[in-house]
């Protein structure tokens, strides 16, 4: 477990899916604690897929290969590449074992770095293979919300009208529900999360405040550079996940083509594609 600790802010980080695992300001843990009761999981990163492939496989260069929901990283031990105490990197690189189901030399970092009050989360997957080499990432933050969600808002700096997409098992409908109309406040329901998640496309706001209407305690996701944005509980849990994604699960008609996949990202030979998060606690 690496510990960052500043004068505001203490987050300790496993080398396990390097995943966030505690946050502390003013002696609040504001990260869920993984109660295996409801969700045994604080903050799993997704790499190189977001959300659920159809049939649990995808096709490459006229091969079929298979990964499981939100991809391998999450479950993937990490390397500590550097941390000092106030931020620290760490990285995963394929392996004879990854290279099975992805076929693709490459390297996975994800670094963290305090700055007052704030944890800026940072994706950089780099293509060291002789091909394009395709990925989706995302973040699954899991906030706690001991009083429960419904005395909490998704507060967005503009006004939104959102429909959530419904989804069947891992895969996106084209069934909607409007959930915000011309606002800029989403008062969580626990009614929403009894089948799954709240999908958005095309959220014009770049960040998204999660606020106690009663006791005011918040937490700030700033996402720039991410297309979709999600939501997401156990139903009747005590967290709520808010989760910015270069990436979308498939829909039922979609192609098993990785290249022609919704929101996938084309990294050319040689470069990097990569995103900042940055979550404000309090």
């Amino acid at each position: 477990m690496v510990v960052l600790k500043n004068g505001f802010l203490e987050c300790k980080i496993s080398e396990m899916g390097a995943e966030l695992k505690s946050a502390v300001k003013d002696g609040v843990e504001y990260i869920w604690q993984a109660d295996p009761k409801f969700w045994a999981q604080s903050a799993p990163i997704m790499f190189p897929i977001c959300g659920g492939l159809k049939n649990g496989r995808y096709e490459l260069d006229g091969e079929s290969y298979t990964m499981s929901k939100h991809g391998f990283a999450k479950l993937s031990e990490f390397t500590v590449e550097s941390a000092d105490g106030n931020s620290a990197v760490f990285v995963l690189r394929d392996s004879e074992e990854t290279r099975k189901i992805y076929p693709y030399s490459f390297e996975f970092r994800v670094t963290f770095k305090l700055s007052g009050s704030s944890l800026a989360v940072t994706y950089s997957a780099v293509n060291l293979d002789t091909k394009t080499m395709y990925c989706s990432f995302g973040a699954h933050e899991a906030y706690a919300t001991p009083e429960g969600i419904e005395d909490y808002d998704v507060i967005f700096p503009e006004k939104e009208t959102l429909y959530a997409y419904a989804l069947n098992g891992d895969l996106l409908t084209d069934y909607t529900k409007l959930i915000v109309e011309d606002s800029n406040v989403l008062p969580l329901k626990d009614e929403y999360f009894y089948l799954d998640a709240l999908v958005f496309r095309g959220v014009k706001s770049r960040y998204a405040t999660l606020r106690n209407r009663v006791n005011g305690r918040s937490v700030r996701v700033d996402f720039p550079g991410f297309d979709y944005f999600l939501l997401w509980h156990k139903y009747t849990a005590p967290y709520i996940c808010v989760e910015p994604w270069c990436g979308v699960q498939d829909v039922a008609g979609s192609s098993y083509d990785i290249a022609l996949k919704e929101g996938i990202n084309a990294i050319p030979v040689g470069e990097r594609l990569e995103r900042t998060h940055t979550v404000t606690f309090g």
